[in-house]
């Protein structure tokens, strides 16, 4: 009976919810905790979907979690991935502890409530089902279980922004890009093993010369043999230069978070079985080593989702028994990385005639030249570093328009991004002289740009009710950041006598 009761208790905690353990779970297990999770944590909506099938009809099980309405418009929407190497495992038992660790904590830690409350996760901890079921538990290196079961790498599968793939596309690379086709993500992270690394895009450079490499490998099926040709290629190149993106600051940025939030990753150290020292521990795709066909540059060129490949543990697939320090090791880093999708601008484009929001324009960042398109609700977001920006905004059948803002810096605060609400206005009308522009008092720091956003959109839909209220929890700026200074009282007095001399400079 003590056994039975023993037993019990492991299963569930007092409030009868699942408790994860600290153990590698196969695929029926990998659904079974899913289904629970779904089942767990009500206050956070959780919504268990399959975005498609493995090549042997394994689901790839995505879990939805978040606090804020269902029909909030304007809410940035952020998406983790594990396994895409079936036997890189850590990264997938991380995130379903990373599932619990929000469900838990939510209403009684202050920034994971901030987060769920403004944010929309999607949490997909197996992307290669099929490769972790053949993967062993303790080796370190090596390729078993680390292709799908037509042995194709799956981080080799997806659209080049600078070269044709000419592999076929897998099942589990063309669910991925299905499902991106219909949710608008501003943030991910792709988790894999072997090193420890923030590694960002690109990882493709546009002087390689691939045509010969891509011909010979498909001359042979032998996986190891088309291994073999990528690394005698690469081999072959000299010293490898960067691929800079035209978000590189970015890019940058968002790898330092990470890197700075894990104990050890920051540190750079190249790993115990060989590899290479990684300043900061930090490092662009391309200067690691070059590859086409990456899921984080297509995320980046395709659907302006700024993703890095996270490269978590030394081994790939290391015992259970190491599974706990690695998930302290990890957990802030990734809460900390979730915080960045509110960093830099997001806001909808309108028809100034009708108020109904324009899908599908196509905006860019003058100066960085990579394009990105708006939401079917007219939404767009985008992750910059503080600093004052010109946003171009085209669409067919209207003028085009500019629009400068400016990303304030809230120090020690959780990211609060300047929310902007832009009308277009139709090629048949003629095109307004817009009014000058005072860059210097375009976002007062004493205004919340977040919860007021400029010339609101409204539509039957309640539209502009809605982006307004995306944010009415605690303003993020009132948040101190875990283990941080909280100096809001110092900004709000020092934003209200900013605002009186304005006030008085304008009566006067």
């Amino acid at each position: 009976m003590r056994i039975y009761l023993c037993a019990f208790i492991t299963v569930f905690t007092l409030n009868g919810l699942f408790t994860l353990d600290f153990s590698y779970h196969k695929y029926e297990e990998l659904t079974n905790i899913l289904k629970k999770f779904s089942q767990s944590y009500p206050k956070l909506s959780p919504s268990l979907k399959s975005i498609g099938n493995s090549k042997e009809g394994r689901r790839l099980w995505v879990l939805e979690l978040t606090a804020v309405n269902r029909s909030a418009v304007g809410v940035p929407n952020v998406k983790l991935i594990g396994n895409i190497h079936g036997n890189e495992a850590v990264g997938r038992e991380l995130l379903l502890h990373l599932i619990e660790y929000l469900g838990e904590n939510y209403e009684s830690d202050p920034t994971v409530t901030w987060i769920m409350k403004n944010t929309r996760i999607y949490i997909l901890p197996s992307m290669n089902p099929d490769g972790f079921e053949k993967a062993s538990e303790g080796m370190c290196v090596g390729e078993h279980g680390r292709c799908n079961v037509r042995n194709m790498d799956l981080n080799r599968n997806f659209p080049d922004f600078y070269v044709e793939n000419m592999y076929p596309t897998q099942p589990e690379s063309d669910a991925i890009q299905r499902w991106m086709d219909k949710i608008p993500f501003i943030l991910s992270a792709s988790l894999h093993g072997g090193a420890l690394v923030a590694n960002y895009p690109f990882d493709t450079v546009k002087e390689l010369k691939w045509e010969k490499l891509l011909r010979e490998l498909s001359e042979t099926d032998d996986p190891l043999e088309q291994e073999r040709l990528r690394y005698l290629y690469i081999a072959s190149l000299p010293t490898n230069p960067p691929s800079i993106s035209a978000d590189d600051d970015v890019f940058v940025d968002l790898a330092k978070v990470y890197a700075n939030r894990h104990p050890k990753m920051h540190l750079g150290l190249a790993c115990p079985d060989g590899g290479k020292n990684f300043t900061g521990g930090i490092t662009n795709g391309a200067a690691w080593y070059p590859f086409q066909g990456g899921m984080q540059d297509f995320n980046y060129f395709k659907h302006g989702c700024m993703e890095l490949t996270l490269e978590i543990s030394c081994c790939k697939y290391p015992s259970a028994k190491e599974l706990p320090h690695l998930w302290e090791d990890n957990r802030e880093a990734l809460i900390e990385y979730i915080t960045q999708a509110h960093r830099g601008v997001r806001g909808t484009i309108y028809d100034s005639r009708n108020q109904k929001p324009i899908a599908k324009a196509r905006l860019k960042v003058i100066g960085r030249e990579m394009t990105f398109n708006s939401s079917k609700l007219g939404e767009f977001w985008r992750i910059l570093l503080p600093g004052k920006y010109r946003l171009e905004i085209t669409a067919t059948g209207y003028h085009s328009n500019i629009v400068p803002f400016e990303v304030i810096d809230h120090k020690n605060a959780l990211p609060q991004p300047t929310v902007l609400s832009i009308p277009l206005y139709h090629s048949s009308l003629p095109k307004p002289t817009p009014p000058p522009t005072k860059p210097t008092t375009l976002f007062p720091p004493h205004f919340f740009t977040s919860t007021h956003p400029l010339l609101p959109a409204q539509d039957i839909k309640n539209y502009s009710k809605d982006i307004r209220s995306q944010n009415i929890y605690d303003d993020p700026v009132t948040l101190p950041r875990r283990n941080s200074i909280n100096s809001v009282s110092m900004t709000i007095a020092n934003a209200w006598v900013i605002y009186t001399l304005v006030i008085l400079m304008v009566m006067s």
